[in-house]
């Protein structure tokens, strides 16, 4: 298998991305809520017995190459509260971490979601306030998306194909420990 740097990988990935959150839209978010005019703004990415989102370091990656665009204070807040997610919720990275819910630490009243337009993980992604159970995207869109996004993961670090929930990994790539 031909390795990939972790720019080329980056750019796949958002290219990946970018497909399948057109697709989602097009073809499943119509039928969901507007967050925009949601009375509880932010309610589902901070439900700490609902949220479980897992993703590769790839896509920590691409949620740090985000969040590099912000100041560096915002960014250390945001990684303070990554590890405070980390903490409260003991979140760990072994064992059954799928098991693990949080609050997503990327999420900011009266902004959203940090990384909305770029870095948005593929869970994030296929999520949305569906209030009919036949309108929400199959899983194995996202089955599928993941499948693709561990292999651009894979050929990019190799072997090292760990899944861990959000707050871990951001702690874990978190530019600011030393």
């Amino acid at each position: 298998m031909k390795r990939l740097t972790e720019i080329n990988a980056l750019r796949e990935l958002q290219k990946l991305k970018k497909e399948y959150q057109n697709f989602i839209k097009n073809n499943y978010e119509q039928r969901a809520e507007n967050c925009e005019t949601c009375p509880t703004k932010g309610a589902c990415c901070l439900d700490a017995h609902f949220v479980n989102v897992h993703i590769t370091k790839l896509e920590a990656v691409a949620v740090r190459k985000t969040l590099d665009k912000l100041s560096s204070e915002k960014q250390k807040k945001i990684y303070r509260r990554a590890e405070e997610t980390v903490e409260k919720y003991d979140l760990k990275t072994t064992g059954d971490s799928f098991a693990q819910t949080f609050a997503c630490p990327l999420f900011e009243k009266n902004i959203g979601c940090l990384v909305h337009s770029e870095g948005k993980p593929a869970p994030c992604i296929s999520h949305a306030c569906y209030e009919n159970a036949t309108d929400l995207p199959p899983e194995n869109l996202q089955t599928t998306i993941e499948t693709t996004i561990e292999r651009l993961n894979k050929r990019t670090y190799g072997d090292d194909l760990t899944w861990l929930p959000l707050p871990v990994w951001l702690d874990l790539i978190n530019p600011f420990n030393c």
